[in-house]
């Protein structure tokens, strides 16, 4: 594709602003900020993973798994607020999540340790911990401000803190997996995934793009349990005092 090409690719952009604008959303800036900040964000990471894939170092391959998790770190706190400490929470989940899932498939030879796999695999797993993430803490949080009366009567009656969020917990955990659930059981059916089609536009053989993509679909599952399970169970500690004495959520004044 030439960047002529891509500009005349606009048009998608031109059709969602057009009615916008006529029906008076109000998205028109939300529409063109998102369009202009995706050409500079993802030109810019394009030069940047061209030079990290030419050096061929790890340590670059290391500095760009550690910008993705700033990056997605900053995304997700600011739907952590209420919560104390929710910073480090995430940064410890995306970080063991990053380890393990990477370390199972380099342990086990299922991808080599050359940037054109670990940065893209490392990207649509910090990606997806990202979202499941955001919408465990939109839905926890929620849960919490809805439930606080039943916590304070489970905690009266002798309840531990555990106990008394375990509904809520659950719930929450239960709500932000179902997409990726879902999502998996119409594979193939209703829509072919990004990483297969990407790799048949790039002249793959389909059988070897189904591979890729399945090893992706089982990656996100993980991701899907162990970010949602991990910042729960860091969380729901925080709404509670030593004394065991229900708290809630500390916004910020």
């Amino acid at each position: 594709m030439t960047y002529a090409q891509l500009s005349l690719s606009l048009i998608f952009i031109a059709i969602p602003l057009g009615l916008a604008l006529v029906l008076k959303l109000g998205l028109e800036k939300d529409i063109i900020i998102a369009t202009v900040r995706s050409i500079i964000q993802l030109l810019i990471i394009g030069y940047i993973l061209t030079f990290v894939f030419e050096s061929d170092d790890p340590i670059f391959i290391i500095l760009m798994i550690l910008l993705m998790i700033a990056a997605a770190t900053q995304n997700i706190i600011k739907k952590g607020d209420g919560i104390p400490g929710i910073t480090w929470m995430i940064v410890l989940t995306l970080v063991v999540v990053e380890v393990v899932t990477m370390g199972i498939m380099l342990g086990f030879g299922i991808i080599p340790f050359v940037p054109e796999e670990v940065i893209p695999i490392s990207g649509m797993v910090i990606g997806n911990c990202m979202v499941l993430s955001l919408l465990f803490l939109n839905k926890f949080k929620d849960e919490v401000d809805r439930s606080d009366e039943t916590i304070e009567l489970i905690l009266s009656m002798g309840g531990k803190p555990k106990v008394a969020v375990d509904k809520s917990l659950k719930s929450a955990i239960q709500t932000s997996m179902i997409p990726t659930i879902e999502a998996q059981k119409t594979m193939g059916l209703v829509q072919l995934p990004g990483m297969m089609s990407g790799l048949i536009i790039g002249g793959a053989d389909p059988m070897e793009a189904v591979m890729y993509q399945l090893l992706i679909l089982f990656l996100l599952l993980t991701t899907a349990a162990m970010s949602s399970v991990m910042v729960g169970y860091l969380a729901y500690p925080k709404l509670f005092n030593e004394k065991m004495q229900f708290i809630g959520l500390q916004y910020r004044k």
